[in-house]
């Protein structure tokens, strides 16, 4: 028979004729029509030639039956485990390897062999949680790059744990839509700290100093990231803030002198144990007592409490802001306000009125940004620095 043929042949075959004539023989056992007993010998001496000398030979083999659903599985099971030069087509396209089998190849794999498994289509969510485990960041950045992956939210969790120092890894999570809110948070954070830290090596800022201003652009970048939350995104964004002991009175209080009342009833409800509901009904009562008891039961200091009377008071004023951006940037009447109450209160700490006192700078620039802004929109042909000089 014609295998038999085959296998007296490639004993005397160089490497280059062999894996021509295995690659023939995997399509033959794929598309002819072999008799049984034909089938059977050339499923025996593929078995064989698994332990070939020369890679070339199971590169053919792996290349033919990659993406086959046909192939032999003890075959396709044995290439996977080969050397990656010879695994990596199946790893990445064969339809024969399971989950479990994934899971194994990725906790013993090197980066190339994690990176295969990452770019497979319709790649559930257990290999994805091990591939976020412990998987190389090559292989994080491919997965997050792969549109069939199947992440959970813990999946995201832990790839921006591991690699979110990395640019390239930031760079690629943060351009996704639908990236969960408490993740968006937390490379947030993890780049903040990496940019204190490269500041701090550099002489450039003591540590205290440069904490402070990491810690107050990652509350900036916070309010901003709840701004376009709503429902379970902003209830998993405050929960995650919570672990991080991230959700301070001076985050909730720049949430609140934002307009972003959606993030401070979040965040109260949270800090309080209480039912969103509940919490709502007791804001709006305008007494000042409720108010004073539910901050009490989140944990905040007297001290804090006139501060937040005021806010809320001139945030009901105001209005609620409904747009991302709005609820996002201090607004300058309601800082200022609050500064001027708590300047004339005696139970104000000095922290609380260091903290406003930035609150009313950053906002006055910001107001004097926009106003800039719409300015040269308005006035495209505005006199330029020569002209001004001249008047």
């Amino acid at each position: 028979m014609i295998v038999r043929q085959f296998i007296n042949w490639i004993r005397t075959a160089s490497a280059g004729e062999r894996a021509e004539a295995t690659r023939a023989l995997a399509r033959a056992w794929l598309i002819s029509d072999l008799s049984h007993d034909d089938r059977v010998a050339a499923e025996g001496a593929l078995l064989m030639l698994l332990d070939d000398p020369s890679p070339l030979v199971r590169q053919a083999m792996a290349e033919a039956f990659a993406r086959s659903t046909e192939a032999p599985a003890a075959i396709v099971q044995a290439l996977s485990t080969d050397q990656p030069s010879v695994a990596l087509p199946v790893l990445e396209h064969s339809p024969l390897l399971i989950d479990a089998d994934l899971v194994d190849i990725v906790a013993t794999g090197n980066c190339e062999v994690q990176c295969a498994v990452a770019r497979r289509i319709a790649l559930p969510a257990s290999v994805c949680a091990a591939i976020a485990e412990v998987g190389c960041a090559a292989a994080a950045l491919e997965l997050i790059e792969n549109p069939y992956a199947e992440l959970a939210p813990f999946s995201w969790d832990r790839i921006v744990e591991r690699h979110g120092h990395l640019a390239a890894i930031r760079e690629a999570l943060l351009v996704l839509e639908d990236l969960p809110a408490a993740t968006r948070a937390a490379l947030v954070a993890k780049l903040s700290a990496t940019l204190a830290q490269f500041v701090i090596a550099r002489n450039w800022l003591s540590a205290d100093r440069a904490e402070r201003i990491a810690t107050e652009a990652r509350d900036r970048s916070t309010v901003n990231i709840a701004a376009r939350s709503r429902g379970e995104d902003m209830q998993g964004l405050v929960r995650h803030l919570r672990a991080t002991s991230q959700l301070t009175a001076g985050l909730i209080l720049r949430a609140l002198l934002s307009g972003n009342l959606e993030l401070f009833n979040a965040a109260l409800a949270e800090l309080s144990e209480l039912p969103p509901a509940r919490v709502a009904a007791l804001l709006h009562d305008r007494g000042g007592a409720s108010l004073h008891a539910l901050l009490r039961r989140a944990g905040f200091p007297e001290s804090t409490f006139a501060a937040f009377q005021i806010a809320l008071e001139a945030c009901h004023e105001n209005g609620f802001v409904d747009t991302p951006d709005g609820a996002a940037r201090l607004r300058r009447r309601m800082v200022e306000r609050v500064l001027t109450h708590c300047e004339t209160d005696r139970d104000a700490t000095e922290p609380l009125l260091i903290l406003l006192r930035r609150f009313a700078t950053e906002s006055a620039r910001e107001e004097a940004r926009l106003f800039c802004d719409e300015l040269v929109a308005e006035e495209p042909n505005a006199p330029v620095y020569d002209d001004l000089i001249a008047a």
